[in-house]
């Protein structure tokens, strides 16, 4: 019964520490398209081209870093339904192996 509980806490472990390296990577993935969207901007105004050329240039990059960072925020609100399931799961889960554990003490199992 204890090495049930043991295991079970053991592979609850492993999940919060995957969750938290999903997180990590989403943040990586996030602050990546921020880079990608602000050096474009830069290298858009220095770039030699009219004033109307730039303005259409800058507009259509900004309509792109606006797909890709809806696009990026779709992928996070995903990531974070899952680990939100995940949390519930393993609190159910240990809810219910303090339960089994307490009767056990008592010597109702």
């Amino acid at each position: 019964m204890y090495k049930e509980a043991a295991s079970s806490m053991s592979e609850d472990s492993e999940e919060l520490d995957y969750s938290q390296e999903e997180d990590q990577g989403s943040n990586r993935i996030a602050w990546f398209l921020t880079g990608v969207i602000l050096g474009a901007t830069v290298a858009m105004l220095y770039a030699p081209k009219s004033g109307r050329e730039t303005r259409q240039i800058l507009g259509e990059q900004t309509q792109r870093g606006k797909e890709a960072m809806t696009g990026a925020g779709k992928d996070i609100a995903d990531a974070s339904r899952d680990m939100f399931e995940r949390g519930r799961k393993v609190v159910e889960d240990a809810a219910d192996l303090f339960d089994r554990a307490r009767r056990l003490v008592r010597g109702d199992a």
